[in-house]
């Protein structure tokens, strides 16, 4: 359909002006009636040949990669616009999908997601906009990307272009905690082969002072008059592992928002860790478990690749963990006051130190604490359709559970 709401009713507005007006004889109602019309006749006429001829234009959508919820300002552009458009007219491009907050799917609402449409205007002689698409936690996204031809009038809508799909993991916002401090004996020390590359492998090089003498190749040094030192194919590399446990323990049908909330500052906090004992501690190898897979994390890329997952995860229901693995000196726990089993879990961890990263809901926490306060209102401002359920408030209790260290995430949601 080439009308838009306002446009079909201004048309049918214009036709019952005109019909009544040749009845009554109004020349007056008459001659305004029949300029409308006419006026959107002509309108109709150019939109219908100028999109025909934008109909495989090729346009850029960039999403910033990483997506983090609650960017501040325009976060996406849209470009390869380069086009003369008629006059009265102007390219939009709109985005509609569907939003699952916290990755989670499950009941009669959540499995079609979140409404989501955003748009924006390419101006006269610009060949790229920036349009605001942005998201106020942490969850997946599932949308396409088309252009239109609209006048300025907003009679109008004309597609034109290729639509384009996305589909975008938005990863939490990030909180601020201090430092903790791991003492790189925490974790168990492991020592492995880094082996070195095939060009290493299968090339030597000229002998440097401090080469072993051991080292070199005396048949090779004696052909060239040069002495030349073997490398070694591997060496030994000392580095230190972290077991980390990341329970996304909780409701999975129709989850309220009070729990996702908990669950993504739990996502935000456990990446927060991650990437600061990475940038202090270059050994560090993380083991992560979470409710769904088991990651090793050694390098930059890695931990990139996890925390993309991870932005995805959701609550999963509650299973029997099995036999916790020996030989890690501590072990690091990160949950929210959904995980019903996180306690238990605690005692069969003994006699390891344990170090628990808690999201909960602020009901008992002192009043100098920071809280990581969520507005249900972001929904609407972001162009988000919440689920009904989101707007009622469901109170989640704190968890009494202590540890050798502990540390308290508060988090709560307000209208």
């Amino acid at each position: 359909m080439f009308f838009t709401p306002f446009g079909g009713a201004f048309l049918i507005v214009s036709l019952v002006m005109l019909i009544r007006s040749l009845l009554s004889r109004n020349y007056y109602e008459i001659l305004l009636s029949s300029a409308a019309l006419l006026l959107l006749l002509a309108l109709g006429i150019t939109g219908l040949w100028k999109s025909n001829k934008l109909k495989i234009m090729e346009y850029g959508w960039k999403i910033p990669y990483p997506m983090t919820a609650c960017l501040a300002g325009e976060t996406t552009i849209v470009s390869g616009m380069e086009t003369s458009i008629p006059l009265f007219f102007r390219l939009h491009f709109q985005v509609r999908g569907r939003f699952f907050p916290g990755g989670c799917s499950g009941g009669k609402f959540h499995d079609k997601g979140c409404p989501v449409l955003a748009e924006t205007s390419v101006s006269r002689g610009e060949s790229s906009a920036w349009i605001n698409l942005n998201f106020p936690m942490s969850g997946i996204f599932n949308g396409s990307g088309f252009c239109q031809l609209c006048d300025i009038f907003g009679f109008y809508s004309f597609a034109c272009g290729v639509s384009q799909q996305r589909n975008v993991k938005v990863r939490s916002s990030p909180g601020y905690w201090d430092n903790f401090y791991v003492n790189a004996q925490s974790g168990a020390e492991d020592r492995r082969n880094r082996y070195s590359t095939d060009e290493e492998r299968y090339y030597m090089r000229e002998y440097t002072p401090g080469d072993r003498f051991r080292d070199i190749n005396w048949k090779s040094s004696e052909k060239i008059d040069t002495l030349i030192t073997r490398i070694s194919p591997d060496n030994q590399e000392k580095v230190s592992q972290i077991e980390i446990y990341f329970r996304n323990f909780g409701p999975t049908n129709k989850p309220s928002l009070e729990a996702l909330w908990l669950l993504d500052r739990a996502k935000a906090r456990l990446s927060y860790f991650l990437r600061s004992l990475m940038e202090e501690n270059s050994s560090f190898v993380f083991n992560v478990h979470t409710a769904q897979n088991n990651w090793e994390i050694g390098n930059s890329e890695e931990l990139d690749e996890f925390l993309e997952r991870l932005a995805g995860e959701t609550f999963s229901p509650s299973q029997n963990e099995g036999t916790i693995s020996d030989g890690m000196k501590d072990v690091f726990i990160f949950s929210t006051a959904c995980d019903t089993g996180l306690i238990g879990f605690i005692n069969a961890c003994n006699p390891r130190n344990v170090n628990l990263f808690i999201v909960q809901p602020d009901k008992i926490h002192d009043k100098n604490e920071k809280t990581e306060i969520f507005y249900k209102r972001d929904f609407y401002r972001y162009g988000i359709i919440p689920y009904p359920h989101f707007l009622t408030y469901k109170k989640i209790f704190p968890l009494g559970a202590y540890t050798n260290r502990i540390e308290i995430v508060y988090a709560e949601t307000k209208l």
